[in-house]
C-alpha cells in the first residue's frame, strides 16, 4: 500500500482526502518510483474542480491522486523500458499522480536526475519549468523582442521570466504589487496586476509588448489581447483552448520530451534558472501545500517532499 492524496470526486476541498491505495505496477512503457518530491502547480486544483485539459478523454476513475510531476528513486522498470534501473534519481511526468509515495512516469516523460540537482528542484521541472519553455519555443520571438508574462509570481511564471531571458529577451511580468521585488529580482519589469494593469503596461513598455504568454485566463487574457498587434503571438495556458482561441490565439502546445527535461535541468544546474521553491510541505500536509498554490499568494514554487 501508498500514502496518496486524492480526491474522490469534482468539487471543492471537501471532496480531498490522504487514503492508503494500492502501490501501482508499471506498464509498458512505464517507470514505477518511489517519490521523494513532487510539484504543486494550479491545474491541479482546476483538474479537482472538473477543468478538462485538450487530449483527455473518457471518464475519470475516482479517487484520483493529485499532481502531474514529481522526482524519485526507480523501484522497478516496465515492459521495453530502456535506459532505466532500479536505484537511478529521476523526474518526469507523473502518469499515475505526483502527492503518494509511489508512482508511475512514463519513460518518454522523464530524465536523469544530475547529483547536482536536488529532488525537490527536479519535482519542478515537469509541469511548471516545461510549461514555461514549452510556451516561450513556441512564440518563436527574437532576441531583443518583448514578451509580457501574466501571472508572473508562480511557479510557470517565475521560470518563464528567467527563460525568457535565457532566449535573449525583454520579460514584462504581471504580478501583485506584494510581488514586485520578486519579479525584479528576475530581471523583469513589473507591472502591478489587477484593475487597469494593460494600461500600466502600456505605460512601462511604451516602445509596444510583441507577445504575451498568459497564466491567468478570463478578462486578464482578453485585456492582454488587446495589446498585441499580431494576436498570433498570444498563448495560454490559463484558460481553455477555446476561451483563447476565439481572441485570435493559442493555447500551450507541450512538447513533453525528455529531452525538454534534460535541457530544464541543465539551466538549473548552470545557475540560469531558479525553480524559487518557496514553501515545503510533508505529504501529510498535503493539503497545506495545495491551499498555498490555489489561494494565489504563493510566492515561486511550492513542493511536497515525500520522507523515504
Amino acid at each position: 500500500m501508498a500514502k496518496a492524496y486524492v480526491f474522490t470526486r469534482y468539487g471543492g476541498a471537501e471532496t480531498e482526502a490522504l487514503v492508503d491505495i494500492d502501490r501501482p505496477r508499471p506498464g509498458p512503457g512505464q517507470i514505477l518510483v518511489a517519490v521523494r518530491a513532487a510539484g504543486v502547480n494550479p491545474v491541479d486544483w482546476k483538474l479537482r474542480d472538473g477543468f478538462r485539459r485538450p487530449g483527455d478523454t473518457g471518464e475519470p476513475v475516482f479517487p484520483i491522486v493529485f499532481g502531474s510531476e514529481a522526482s524519485g528513486v526507480v523501484e522497478e522498470v516496465g515492459e521495453g523500458v530502456t535506459g532505466f534501473a532500479p536505484g537511478d534519481e529521476v523526474f518526469g511526468n507523473a502518469a499515475a499522480g505526483g502527492y503518494t509515495q509511489y508512482t508511475l512516469l512514463s519513460a518518454a516523460v522523464t530524465a536523469h536526475k544530475p547529483a547536482a540537482l536536488s529532488f525537490t528542484d527536479a519535482a519542478t521541472l515537469p509541469v511548471a519549468a516545461a510549461t514555461a519553455y514549452d510556451g516561450l519555443r513556441q512564440l518563436a520571438l527574437p532576441a531583443g523582442a518583448t514578451v509580457l508574462v501574466t501571472g508572473a509570481g508562480g511557479g510557470v511564471g517565475s521560470a518563464a521570466l528567467q527563460i525568457a531571458r535565457a532566449f535573449g529577451l525583454r520579460a514584462v511580468g504581471v504580478a501583485s504589487a506584494g510581488k514586485k521585488d520578486f519579479v525584479e529580482s528576475l530581471g523583469a519589469v513589473h507591472v502591478t496586476s489587477g484593475p487597469g494593469w494593460a494600461e500600466r503596461a502600456r505605460t512601462a513598455v511604451p516602445d509596444g509588448i510583441d507577445a504575451v504568454y498568459d497564466l491567468i485566463g478570463g478578462e486578464v487574457l482578453k485585456d492582454a489581447a488587446g495589446l498585441l498587434a499580431d494576436r498570433r503571438k498570444l498563448i495560454t495556458a490559463g484558460a481553455p483552448p477555446q476561451e483563447v482561441e476565439a481572441l485570435g490565439g493559442e493555447w500551450v502546445r507541450r512538447a513533453r520530451t525528455a529531452a525538454v527535461l534534460d535541457e530544464l535541468a541543465g539551466l538549473v544546474v548552470r545557475g540560469t534558472l531558479d525553480p524559487h521553491v518557496t514553501l515545503t510541505f510533508p505529504l501529510e500536509r498535503a493539503e497545506e501545500a495545495l491551499r498555498a498554490v490555489e489561494d494565489g499568494h504563493a510566492r515561486g514554487k511550492v513542493v511536497i517532499e515525500v520522507a523515504a
